[in-house]
């Protein structure tokens, strides 16, 4: 999965330095992939004024049925990143990822697929031939700078290590969670975990105080900190909370997002994550040029099998402001 709007909006993420304990909710919006597919995501993360959390950068639910237009499978043919890792994380269906590093995998539910772009890395997701492409998550991770130079590579991990306490039970994705750590490679103090609650569950989950953290409710209905939340926003927590509070009524299934307040500014544009206009026209320039040397290509898919990039706009990439008068 990817950003493949038609004329993306460039975005500089400026540092944060926290925002206390707060609570806000954050609307999703729909976001075509590109073509006359029908296929949709629901987006939440960035938002205009909440553009990360942590070194997360971006969230995107698929395959979900109020944004399937069609029966068709969400193909996407070989296209770029830099700067950035993707969290694929299906809840079913099945998927088939290629990319410039070799890897020719079926992503399935249960599985973590990380794909770390470093300097660039080329990609394709299609569906498999029979099996439904389900839907899930995918999100990305803004490496910070001194990794952003790194060679790609590409993890898939099957099995996850989870906390549980009475009445939830969290899969650690990324991070740590609890005193529950990934094998997942990380490169900023993060988190992300996928966390069932039972119905009728009354739970205080331990989180650090030192990130900011956020919610996206994937089915049923969840009150955390006395917000009831239910699929589609997301709700963001701040800092300076040691637990969260959470219960249910009928059962909830949803997402936790996490990590230090990111302090590096981040330019985002069409599949990109740098830190300069220079930098985001030279990958692209290098995209257009079928640079192998810093893309490489994608088993599987001949020359021109591949997304263009689209214009870049008039102006030079220009800051995306926070919200006036709150600290991220």
């Amino acid at each position: 999965m990817s950003d493949l709007e038609a004329h993306p909006v460039e975005a500089l993420c400026e540092p944060s330095a926290g925002a206390g304990p707060v609570v806000e909710v954050y609307p999703a919006r729909e976001v075509p992939l590109g073509g006359v597919r029908g296929v949709y995501v629901e987006r939440t993360l960035p938002q205009r004024d909440l553009p990360t959390v942590g070194a997360w950068c971006f969230l995107d639910r698929f395959g979900s049925a109020t944004v399937t237009r069609t029966g068709a499978s969400p193909d996407i043919l070989p296209h770029p990143h830099i700067g950035l890792q993707t969290v694929t994380w299906p809840f079913d269906g099945r998927i088939r990822h290629r990319d410039s590093v070799g890897s020719d995998v079926e992503i399935e539910p249960g599985q973590l697929n990380l794909m770390t772009s470093g300097r660039g890395i080329a990609h394709s997701e299609f569906g498999v031939p029979g099996a439904h492409a389900g839907n899930g998550l995918q999100l990305w991770i803004a490496l910070p700078d001194s990794a952003t130079g790194i060679d790609p590579h590409f993890e898939q991990h099957r099995s996850l290590p989870v906390y549980e306490q009475p009445g939830v039970r969290a899969t650690v994705l990324i991070g740590s969670l609890g005193g529950v750590t990934s094998p997942a490679r990380a490169y900023t103090p993060i988190v992300g975990a996928d966390i069932v609650l039972d119905p009728g569950a009354e739970v205080r989950l331990p989180v650090l105080r030192e990130f900011e953290h956020a919610v996206l409710v994937t089915e049923g209905s969840v009150t955390v900190e006395g917000t009831e939340l239910t699929a589609g926003p997301l709700l963001y927590l701040g800092t300076d909370r040691g637990e969260l509070r959470l219960s249910s009524t009928d059962g909830a299934h949803f997402a936790l997002i996490g990590g230090v307040p990111f302090t590096e500014e981040l330019v985002m544009w069409w599949n990109f994550v740098g830190r300069s206009h220079e930098e985001i026209v030279a990958a692209r320039e290098a995209w257009e040029a079928h640079d192998t040397g810093r893309f490489g290509g994608v088993d599987g898919h001949g020359s021109e099998e591949r997304i263009p990039a689209p214009p870049l706009p008039p102006l030079r990439l220009k800051p995306r402001k926070r919200a006036t008068g709150r600290a991220h």
